[in-house]
């Protein structure tokens, strides 16, 4: 029993670094343009076809794929920001809600159009063979995603500390009137902002499809759990945002194995309440730094 609660907690510690890579590009979006966006689960969706597609038709490793897929959302990223997000952002909070979430139902039925209900998946990777760590079986699937996670969020957490341009996303998300009078491009800062979150999300999308099948609406669960996410770690804080994703892949291990399958997304907000009764601002509640 004991082997199998650490194993548990390994696969949850990996799977969670691939939750907080999706969720990171979230918690840019509504810590810099305060604007919360419903159809962040699409992007995930779509990253997963890309990078299926890819794999069927031209024979890329997933895990390779994502030397195209990160360019090619980032620029999805910034032609979503200047043609849909753009136009609303001094709109009221209730038009850019219905907003996302249209682009989210057109990204679906798009989805639905061109590749049917029928989930996709790219099984078989490295002939399915694991890790032994001191006796712990770990994926190599699994341990490949975690990595390449890990490094993306590093890297985003070091562009925002440590470059010029970091900066000035940091200091627009703290203090938006203040970056205008230090002479940042506030519209420019929004659209690499978006684009980045969209580079993060088609990313983890590429390497996510090895673990969970491609189909029209698998965003909307993806969705959810970057919203739990983003909420547990504070909101506006990355550094939190990858802690908390940690906990909700460990959460997510656990309650697939020990509670029916119904419930375990139930888990989720059971424990997001639980939470938020003692600590209503997230368990690491800071701004974007």
């Amino acid at each position: 029993m004991e082997r199998i609660f650490i194993e548990l907690f390994v696969n949850g510690i990996l799977l969670g670094g691939v939750f907080a890579l999706f969720s990171i590009g979230l918690t840019l979006i509504f810590g810099i343009m305060k604007i919360v966006n419903f159809a962040h689960g699409e992007y995930i969706m779509l990253g997963m076809y890309t990078t299926f597609w890819l794999f069927q038709l031209a024979g890329i490793n997933p895990y390779l794929s994502i030397i195209a897929v990160g360019p090619l959302f980032f620029f999805l990223g910034y032609l979503s920001q200047r043609v849909v997000i753009q136009p609303i952002l001094k709109a009221p909070n209730v038009a850019q809600l219905f907003t996302t979430v249209g682009l989210g139902i057109v990204l679906q039925n798009i989805a639905l159009i061109f590749w049917s209900a029928d989930p996709r998946s790219i099984q078989g990777l490295f002939g399915g063979q694991g890790v032994d760590i001191r006796g712990i079986n770990v994926s190599f699937v699994e341990l490949l995603a975690f990595a390449i996670a890990v490094s993306m969020n590093i890297a985003v957490f070091a562009f925002l500390k440590y470059t010029k341009l970091g900066k000035s996303l940091r200091a627009t998300a703290q203090d938006l009137q203040a970056a205008k009078l230090m002479g940042v491009n506030v519209n420019r800062i929004y659209w690499i902002a978006f684009a980045i979150s969209s580079a993060c999300v088609g990313v983890a999308g590429s390497v996510i499809i090895p673990i969970y099948p491609a189909s029209p609406t698998v965003g909307v669960n993806f969705a959810l759990i970057a919203f739990v996410v983003v909420i547990l770690g504070g909101i506006t804080n990355v550094n939190g945002t990858f802690m908390a994703g940690l906990i909700i892949g460990v959460i997510d291990s656990f309650a697939g194995y020990f509670l029916p399958s119904v419930f375990k997304e139930t888990s989720f907000f059971i424990i997001l309440l639980m939470i938020l009764w003692f600590k209503p601002t997230g368990l690491f509640t800071r701004t974007v730094t």
